[in-house]
């Protein structure tokens, strides 16, 4: 996969949820800015 630079539009995800539903990115963030994080938790 290719690193996002500047600019770059973020691309289109679905994340399963701990509870079960899906958020899809970018669409599901109702705001023009955003930061997204990614936890990946006690392993």
């Amino acid at each position: 996969m290719q690193k996002l630079t500047t600019g770059d539009d973020f691309p289109n995800l679905t994340l399963t949820l701990t509870d079960g539903g899906t958020l899809e990115l970018p669409r599901d963030i109702d705001t023009n800015f955003a930061i997204v994080l990614f936890y990946r938790g006690h392993w």
